[in-house]
């Protein structure tokens, strides 16, 4: 029995000085941090320009989830991200059920970070006026029927109206960041730019998750249903985009479908199944409502902030 004893405590001694090693190796060495090229260089200064011109879509989202789920804003949350720039236009709570007051709390505080992670890295502007009324939801979506609705759409009425205006959003941050990936050289602006991709990317596929559950309900009082909402919102950013289809609803027919072999649209992606991208100026003819990226309105009343959106103001 001693000896089974003595040999059962050296093993235990043997395991506890390996584990020590392997612990103490993993925090002594750089094991947990990504390896860059001698000579990489962290930030180029043409990604700056490029990387500020998400916070405007940053500062819409931010802003309008946090009115929609808690019934402040920035403002309040964290003033200076604001950088003195002025409050949203007609922004306020959503009559939210608790499972959709949950999501989009979490998505506004994302957003937040996502702010914050871009000005502390590349710098920044005051947030530029914007425009998160139900007046111009009402228009954006009685310009993707084609005719007025009525009552007057009101993306605060309920969860799933808030839910369609969600749609109206981040999905235009997700293409912009997968056009601006191929032109960003720097390996901390290229990390950075990966991860607002990579949680703007799961934000999409939540809310068109959320209306495809719900795809054939009727909107009230509309008798349209939310897969028909979302096609008309896809068709007229299409359309205000002026480069092809590169937005798609939750229901498509075979031709778009996944491999051509389906209608259902959770992930709106390409003939390969890969994220469609946008150029600053396709966003800016969206955001804008005007399909001109030198023609400030919509979400933007007065244009959207940093070098590259003054440029094409300044630039007609």
């Amino acid at each position: 029995m001693a000896n089974i004893s003595t040999s059962t405590s050296f093993f235990m001694f043997v395991m506890v000085l390996l584990s020590s090693r392997l612990i103490h190796n993993c925090f002594s060495f750089d094991t947990c941090h990504p390896m860059y090229q001698e000579h990489a260089i962290p930030i180029y200064k043409e990604d700056i320009d490029m990387m500020q011109f998400a916070e405007n879509l940053e500062h819409l989202e931010a802003d309008f989830f946090l009115w929609g789920a808690l019934g402040y804003g920035l403002d309040q949350v964290a003033p200076w991200l604001v950088m003195g720039g002025p409050p949203p236009i007609g922004a306020q709570r959503a009559n939210l059920d608790s499972l959709t007051q949950h999501i989009i709390e979490e998505f506004a505080y994302q957003e937040v970070g996502h702010l914050r992670a871009l000005k502390t890295t590349v710098g920044g502007f005051p947030r530029p006026l914007i425009d998160l009324s139900a007046h111009h939801f009402a228009k954006v979506f009685d310009e993707a029927f084609g005719f007025k609705l009525v009552p007057p759409f009101d993306p605060y009425r309920d969860s799933v109206s808030y839910m369609l205006g969600s749609y109206v959003i981040p999905y235009v941050g997700l293409v912009a960041y997968v056009g601006t990936n191929p032109n960003i050289n720097g390996y901390i602006t290229k990390r950075l730019l990966a991860g607002l991709l990579g949680v703007e990317a799961g934000q999409d596929a939540v809310i068109r998750s959320y209306l495809y559950e719900r795809a054939k309900e009727v909107v009230h009082p509309y008798n349209r249903t939310v897969a028909e909402f979302t096609n008309r919102i896809s068709e007229l950013r299409n359309l205000l985009g002026m480069c092809g289809i590169k937005d798609e609803g939750i229901k498509v027919p075979l031709k778009l479908g996944a491999e051509n072999r389906t209608r259902s649209n959770v992930l709106s992606a390409n003939y390969y199944s890969l994220s469609y991208r946008r150029t600053p100026r396709e966003i800016l003819r969206i955001v804008y409502g005007t399909g001109d990226e030198h023609v400030p309105g919509g979400f933007f009343p007065h244009g959207a902030n940093g070098r590259i959106a003054r440029e094409f103001l300044e630039k007609p």
